[in-house]
C-alpha cells in the first residue's frame, strides 16, 4: 500500500518562503516567521505578518491606499449636515388596498422635512419634475446644499441627478440593502408610519 508524505507543517512552509525571500538569515534566524495573531488572513487559515502583505504589494507595485484612518460615515455625517438633503421613496397602503408612493426630501441640518409628491404610478419622469419643483421651498438654502444622499432606485436616474449636479450637489448613493447608511431619512419615516400614517385611515 502507498503511504504519501504528510504535507510540511505550516511553520516549516513559512520558514522556506522567508529564507528564499531572505537569503541572507542564518540557521538561528530561520525560525522567525509571520506572527500567528495576523488580521486579515486569519480567516482564511493562512496568518501573514504585514511585513509579508507589504512586501507583495511592494513587488507589485501596488502603493498604500490613502486616507486609511479618514471619517467614518457618522463623522461624516456629523461634519457635513448643513450641506446633505437626503431623499427616500416610502410607501402606504389605503383602504381600498391601493399603494400610494411619496416622495420625501429631508435637510440633515435642520431636520426639516419636504413632501415632494404622492402619486399612485411613480414613474421617472415624475421623479425629475418633483426634484425640479423642490428647489422652490428650498430657496436660497440649495446654494448651501453639497450632497444628495439617495438609493439605488431605479426611479432616480440620470435626469434626476443631473437637477442638483447643477446646483454643483454631489449624489450620493448608499448601498444596496443599507438603510442605515440614510438612517435620518429612514428615522423619520418610521416616525411618520408609527405616530401618523398607522392611527389613521386613508
Amino acid at each position: 500500500m502507498d503511504v504519501h508524505p504528510a504535507p510540511p507543517p505550516r511553520a516549516t512552509f513559512y520558514r522556506a518562503h522567508r529564507q528564499a525571500a531572505h537569503p541572507a538569515l542564518g540557521p538561528r534566524e530561520q525560525h522567525l516567521g509571520p506572527p500567528a495573531d495576523s488580521r486579515r488572513t486569519r480567516r482564511l487559515g493562512y496568518p501573514i505578518a504585514p511585513s509579508t502583505v507589504w512586501e507583495i504589494l511592494h513587488a507589485a507595485g501596488i502603493d498604500p491606499a490613502p486616507q486609511r484612518s479618514g471619517p467614518t460615515w457618522r463623522q461624516f455625517l456629523t461634519a457635513q449636515a448643513h450641506g446633505i438633503i437626503a431623499a427616500d421613496f416610502p410607501h402606504l397602503d389605503t383602504v381600498s388596498l391601493k399603494r400610494l408612493y411619496a416622495l420625501v426630501f429631508i435637510e440633515h441640518g435642520t431636520r426639516r422635512l419636504h413632501l415632494a409628491g404622492v402619486t399612485a404610478h411613480p414613474t421617472a419622469q415624475w421623479t425629475v419634475q418633483q426634484a425640479r419643483n423642490l428647489a422652490m421651498p428650498l430657496g436660497c438654502r440649495v446654494d448651501s446644499l453639497r450632497f444628495l444622499i439617495r438609493d439605488r432606485d431605479s426611479k432616480y436616474t440620470r435626469s434626476f441627478d443631473a437637477v442638483f449636479e447643477a446646483d454643483e450637489v454631489e449624489i450620493l448613493l448608499s448601498p444596496p440593502r443599507a438603510p442605515r447608511a440614510n438612517a435620518i431619512c429612514e428615522r423619520v419615516v418610521g416616525t411618520l408610519r408609527r405616530e401618523l400614517l398607522d392611527r389613521m385611515l386613508i
